[in-house]
């Protein structure tokens, strides 16, 4: 190859480990089996990866793209109404399952996801020890999960300072 075309060339340039990991989330929410919340989560540990998870109900019930969304209301501190689909597991909590399943520590770890952890996702992620959170986006209702963090000492993300919106919210 001339020297004239191997200077035109834009040099390739790595991704970082945060967007190698986030970009790895993005393909393990393509296995998600609720369209509401087609997410995956990665959880890393020195430039490793331990293990992964998607959105999809528990092992044996029906999915969300099969059965139908299985819609609850919620009332939050401010007056407002959103529903919530409670057919499925979140993706970062079948992650901790998949580690748990599989005897992998992911103590020190971090979390590589969609948005921000819900509250109960929040309080799992703290309880295994993991010390940093990347997030895509902001989620809707996060208040109780960014205090929480916080509390806890781990350090939270955010890729995008947009929040990921939701059809039939």
């Amino acid at each position: 190859m001339s020297e004239e075309k191997t200077e035109s060339r834009e040099k390739y340039v790595r991704p970082t480990w945060d967007e190698y990991f986030m970009e790895v989330s993005r393909t393990i929410a393509k296995r998600a089996t609720c369209d509401r919340g087609r997410s995956g989560c990665v959880i890393a540990r020195d430039n490793q990866i331990l293990v992964t998870g998607y959105v999809g109900s528990p092992e044996g019930l029906p999915h969300c793209d099969d059965a139908g969304h299985l819609l609850k209301k919620m009332l939050h501190d401010d007056g407002t109404v959103t529903q919530h689909c409670v057919r499925t597991v979140h993706a970062e909590q079948n992650a901790i399952c998949q580690a748990a399943k599989r005897g992998i520590s992911i103590d020190g770890g971090t979390v590589y996801c969609k948005m921000t952890p819900c509250r109960t996702c929040a309080m799992l992620i703290i309880n295994c020890g993991i010390n940093r959170v990347v997030c895509e986006k902001h989620y809707h209702d996060e208040t109780d999960s960014m205090k929480m963090f916080a509390q806890a000492g781990i350090k939270i993300e955010h890729l995008e300072d947009s929040v990921q919106m939701y059809t039939n919210m």
